[in-house]
């Protein structure tokens, strides 16, 4: 994976159709981006809009009250211009709500290029499970039940239809049931995993930049 920065020429050159990215956004300072249900509704709203339009590809999502993760897969236009898109206008709607004035994110977002067969499995565990991980969620059946999150969709209780759950399910399986089952049960081994596997996904970062020097 290659760690790359919001607007860099090096983004611009490897975003091309078919390239998956890691994205995190964070609020300015580590403070809160969303306050409310209402402003979570807000920016997936956006999602709904822009991922279809673009034809861009999300297999994992999650809103934390003071940052985002999102996985894409790059499609009818860069993903730097989706993200641009997306945060611009959730900014803007964010202060005017709540009469601001600023800058809400903390540089703009980071974008990690991944390579898709070694880590798609890897980054939908790592990201699905950040509820728990910040203890917003008690245990992995209140997870799987948590709507600001692409888990509770891939477990079958909520529906985004922006959210591409069936490349994900052929990761497990081919029939729906038992793809949830499997799914599931990798998702719950991750906990154990803890942070070996953030040490994993951070070595993978250092070996792709070295390989590519």
């Amino acid at each position: 994976m290659i760690h790359l920065k919001h607007g860099t020429k090096s983004e611009t050159r490897i975003d091309a159709p078919g390239a998956l990215h890691h994205i995190i956004v964070s609020g300015i300072e580590r403070k809160k981006i969303f306050r409310s249900d209402y402003d979570r509704k807000n920016f997936l709203n956006r999602l709904n809009n822009l991922i279809p339009e673009t034809q861009t590809e999300c297999f994992a999502w999650v809103l934390i009250p003071n940052h985002v993760h999102l996985l894409l897969k790059t499609g009818l236009i860069p993903v730097s211009v989706l993200m641009s898109r997306l945060l611009t206008g959730y900014a803007v709607w964010f202060n005017k709500k709540y009469r601001r004035h600023g800058q809400l994110f903390q540089n703009r977002y980071k974008s990690i290029l991944c390579q898709e067969d070694i880590y798609l499995k890897e980054l939908v565990r790592y990201i699905h499970l950040n509820p728990l991980r910040a203890s917003l969620v008690e245990d992995m059946k209140s997870l799987d039940k948590y709507k600001w999150c692409g888990h509770s969709v891939l477990m079958n209780k909520a529906s985004e239809e922006w959210q591409n759950i069936d490349y994900v399910y052929k990761l497990f399986s081919g029939k729906k049931r038992l793809a949830i089952k499997g799914y599931r049960a990798f998702i719950e081994k991750g906990i154990s995993a803890g942070k070996r596997q953030d040490r994993v996904l951070s070595a993978s970062v250092h070996s792709a930049k070295k390989n590519l020097a």
